[in-house]
């Protein structure tokens, strides 16, 4: 019996028209942005009709112990001023297709350009926030300002600092940043603080995060928690995966979560015993963000074996109010190619120019010394998953 069979030519090909673009997480900083003096993360637009540095003044409390019936006259306070200057660049990206593609492209791939560019935009601005929390506060310009690839980081990025640079943050912010779980484990010496970090008692977990919050309010100046709608005030913690895994297997805090914490019914749902998302530990809301892991990875490598026993260690950011500012000077905005080849080349890209720096202030006495204003710095041995 002949058996008909289908040449391959005529064989039907259907390709799926929906693209599946990879995997993007939105900003997991988006929700602690505002404008509001209260905001963890400050946004500020005064140079959207132009400019390149913008200034922002920090002002701390009075902290004299004035008069009684005594004379007033020649005893008043200085009031201790300062204004951070944040420096703004360009962030560009395009892609670009000939008709000829277009033509043969059975999935519209080139439909998805808007969409993939949002998505490098928020990448773009969420490792920039990565890197600008790890930065060490500068009143310099970025190193790169202006360069063909832009520098929209403030302060001295982590990686590229020296040694001594780093021991001068170091010692400048010695009351607000925590090197394991023990204030002991301080070394005016970066780089053998960091050694003091064991693998056991120095990994994030209730007491060491409770402790780093208990530094943030007692340093000088304080940081501020920041406060919420309903009036309940929260420090917020942003974390590497790694360090969120021992944060969420931490003892305490798995007790807190299932004593304290509905289990039952709907708050089921809230539990994170059951369901991924935020913890909340005494007043402290610990938000994962993976890429800081993978930051210590790729690009902050010293840290891969900077803990006792050449241990991993990860920093996390406890923050408080105005830790953090993102200066605009012009929102993402889409472009197109007009250079064209008589409409046979299509391109379509975005724009946008802006700033982000960890705000400092000046002390008023020493010139070198520039204090971390909104955030403390914990470093915990966080051990990559075997």
């Amino acid at each position: 019996m002949a058996v008909t069979t289908i040449q391959d030519n005529n064989k039907l090909v259907r390709y799926t028209k929906e693209i599946n673009r990879e995997f993007v997480r939105e900003n997991m900083f988006s929700p602690y942005m505002g404008q509001d003096l209260n905001a963890i993360i400050r946004i500020r637009q005064e140079l959207k009709q132009g400019g390149e540095q913008m200034n922002i003044p920090l002002v701390t409390k009075l902290r004299g112990k004035g008069k009684g019936s005594g004379t007033l006259v020649g005893n008043e306070e200085k009031i201790d001023n300062y204004g951070m200057r944040l420096w703004l660049d360009w962030a560009r990206h395009a892609v670009a297709t000939k008709k000829s593609d277009q033509q043969k492209d059975s999935a519209d791939i080139f439909a998805e350009a808007k969409p993939l560019l949002s998505d490098w935009g928020k990448e773009l601005q969420r490792d920039e926030l990565i890197e600008a929390f790890m930065a060490l506060p500068s009143e310099s310009a970025p190193a790169l300002l202006g360069s063909d690839d832009g520098d929209r980081v403030n302060g001295i990025r982590y990686e590229l600092a020296t040694a001594a640079q780093r021991n001068t943050w170091n010692a400048s912010n010695s009351d607000r940043i925590l090197y394991g779980s023990a204030v002991g484990n301080y070394n005016a010496t970066h780089a053998t603080a960091l050694g003091n970090i064991d693998t056991t008692a120095d990994k994030a977990s209730f007491a060491q995060i409770t402790l780093l919050k208990r530094m943030a309010k007692l340093a000088v100046p304080a940081i501020k928690p920041f406060k919420t709608k309903n009036g309940y005030e929260y420090f917020v913690t942003f974390a590497g995966t790694n360090s969120f895994r021992d944060y969420k297997l931490d003892a305490t805090i798995v007790a807190m979560n299932k004593d304290a914490r509905a289990r039952e019914g709907t708050g089921m749902n809230n539990n994170p015993l059951f369901q991924d998302g935020d913890l909340i530990v005494d007043g402290i809301i610990i938000r994962e963000v993976p890429e800081i892991s993978q930051y210590v990875t790729d690009v902050w490598t010293t840290l891969l074996t900077a803990g006792a026993s050449s241990a991993r260690v990860e920093p996390v950011f406890l923050c408080g109010q105005q830790a953090a500012v993102l200066g605009w000077g012009q929102m993402a905005k889409p472009t197109f190619r007009k250079e064209d080849d008589y409409g046979f080349i299509t391109g379509t890209g975005t724009e946008m120019a802006y700033g982000i720096g960890k705000m400092f202030k000046k002390h008023p006495m020493d010139g070198s010394d520039l204090k971390q204003w909104g955030v403390a710095t914990g470093f915990v041995a966080a051990a990559a998953d075997a």
